[in-house]
């Protein structure tokens, strides 16, 4: 086996570990959510605390959802030897970026600009909403 086979089966290996483990972790959830709902008779803060919380494990749970589908992604594109490379640049992504987020579809330095970018989109977003708020409220 070479060195490049050894690494993505290495990979591929963490992949399906944590996918495993997060799907546990969203079955257990999903059953504790279940059982873990009794009717409870409180006053209105308790129940607005209740609502927060439920709101809280709902957003855990979605992001849970979405780490799940990202490591399936990953596992398709392995099995079709597409795995480790960059979709913006082809580069190779490194091991350490792989060992860290093993679903990474980005070389460290194409996340970091798609990134820059965003933010930049969002900083121009702002000032043009805030510019016709502006506008509207001074005429």
């Amino acid at each position: 086996m070479t060195n490049s086979s050894t690494r993505y089966s290495d990979l591929r290996d963490i992949l399906v570990e944590r996918r495993q483990a997060l799907q546990d972790e969203v079955r257990d959830r999903i059953r504790d959510g279940r059982t873990g709902r009794v009717a409870v008779a409180g006053d209105d803060i308790e129940q607005s605390d209740a609502d927060v919380q439920g709101d809280i494990e709902l957003a855990l749970l979605q992001m849970r959802a979405e780490t799940l589908t990202r490591i399936d992604e990953a596992l398709r594109r392995h099995d079709a030897g597409q795995y480790g490379s960059c979709f913006e640049c082809a580069y190779e992504i490194s091991d350490r970026r792989l060992r860290a987020l093993p679903f990474a579809v980005r070389c460290q330095a194409c996340e970091e600009r798609r990134e820059h970018d965003q933010r930049l989109r969002q900083a121009a977003q702002q000032r043009g909403g805030l510019s016709l708020f502006a506008n509207t409220v001074g005429s």
